[in-house]
């Protein structure tokens, strides 16, 4: 049988692969702190009772039907309140389309905007874009950032990629890193973009932002503060086009609600490619989340108490990691700022398992860490890095404090074994 070139050449996702080695030791019997998957154990990190409840009364209710294509009304007006009012950041209606999550919202941003040979820059390390570029028959162009500034790009990072791109994707909070922005790198990228589009021929495509907030709320301390495009220059509103919705806020990854806004052109016609594919969030979750939304102090009730316990676990592993440095251990981390992710580098190539294997890729290290220790960690190669930079995505939304706690310990004991 023949396929598709896009189909044969589709890669499969490198965090599956490892959540596959991790649930097939899991169903041996093994205890893994599983710190793998962007997701939430519903069991540690329960949605909010008030969202549960909205569900099952809309169900109860009847709304088993069809939403509209563009997402029900009552929850593209939620949104747009509840976006102005907390992001300051004021779209109508019309200019919200909701969808199964935010995958459908970015992949039907790149169908809307990129055509097959088109640029597509995006940093490294970052989330799917280079799956969504093979997607769409872009050409992906890579921009390496380094442990020096957090892993977000700068200016000058992206400045010699710019001329002729169609789309440049960000993402802040960033998965995986769990870093962010600061104001003056995201202004100075965005100057970047308004002086190329100036640039630009009369009739020619410009160059549109695709900005990924989805973890906007999840952000830690006074100190770290998010920042938006459109918010650090107006100017930019007709060429940005927002990625948001409820499942890492509101620990609803399941629940499937996502939502963009941006310029009216282009969300028509995301809002015309999802038509055709029925990627809409299923009805009743979509009026749950309206009502939910309706009650701010509801929602900054929930909002405190998850990022606490979100960021006492990722304290946890970042003190465990910068203790592990300060005994010797060829180990590091980065503050924690922002999501549910804390980015970690294990130094360990060139180094021998007690079995006498040689460990010489971030992959090595990654099956190395989860035999020995029962701990599951993703590289960021899997991100779109080189294998060879052992830097290392923790996620710890699936593990609870008291496994975390445990697996640092295993951790110290599997670095001892190296030679």
């Amino acid at each position: 049988m023949t396929v598709s070139k896009m189909a044969q050449n589709l890669i499969g996702s490198e965090i599956i692969k490892v959540a596959g080695e991790v649930n097939s030791m899991i169903a041996r019997g093994e205890q893994i702190c599983n710190l793998t998957i962007g997701d939430f154990d519903p069991s540690i990190y329960p949605i909010p009772e008030e969202l549960k409840e909205g569900i099952t009364k809309a169900y109860n209710e009847g709304h088993t039907n069809y939403p509209p294509a563009n997402g029900v009304a009552v929850l593209r007006k939620a949104v747009t309140e509840f976006t102005e009012d907390k992001l300051g950041l004021k779209y109508p209606e019309n200019d919200i389309l909701v969808a199964g999550g935010s995958r459908p919202l970015i992949y039907a941003t790149y169908l809307a905007l990129v055509d097959p040979g088109d640029k597509v820059v995006f940093p490294t390390p970052s989330w799917n874009n280079n799956h969504y570029c093979h997607l769409s028959g872009a050409v992906p162009v890579m921009v390496e950032t380094r442990a020096e500034n957090n892993f977000m790009p700068t200016a000058a990072d992206v400045a010699p990629h710019l001329k002729g791109a169609t789309m440049l994707a960000l993402c802040s909070p960033l998965n995986p890193t769990g870093t962010m922005f600061s104001k003056k790198d995201l202004q100075e990228i965005c100057d970047l973009v308004i002086e190329e589009n100036k640039s630009r021929k009369e009739g020619e495509k410009p160059l549109y932002i695709l900005y990924d907030q989805i973890y906007w709320m999840l952000t830690f301390g006074t100190e770290h503060q998010h920042f938006d495009p459109v918010n650090l220059r107006p100017e930019l509103r007709e060429y940005v086009i927002y990625i948001d919705g409820i499942s890492k806020s509101f620990a609803a990854t399941g629940v499937r609600v996502g939502y963009a806004y941006g310029p009216a052109i282009v969300m028509d016609k995301m809002k015309a490619i999802l038509g055709h594919v029925g990627a809409w969030a299923p009805k009743a979750e979509q009026i749950a989340t309206a009502e939910y939304l309706k009650q701010p102090d509801k929602v900054n009730i929930f909002m405190e108490g998850l990022k606490h316990r979100i960021q006492d676990s990722l304290d946890v592993l970042y003190k465990g990691f910068k203790d592990l440095k300060a005994d010797g251990f060829a180990v590091d981390a980065i503050e924690p700022m922002g999501a549910i992710y804390l980015s970690v580098k294990m130094d360990l190539a060139g180094k021998t398992t007690p079995a006498g294997d040689l460990l010489q890729t971030s992959k090595d290290i990654t099956f190395y860490i989860l035999s020995e220790a029962k701990l599951a960690v993703v590289p960021f190669s899997a991100f779109g890095s080189a294998p060879d930079l052992n830097w290392f995505r923790l996620s710890v939304g699936g593990a609870s404090l008291e496994e975390i706690k445990n697996s640092l310990n295993r951790l110290r004991t599997a670095l001892e074994k190296l030679k």
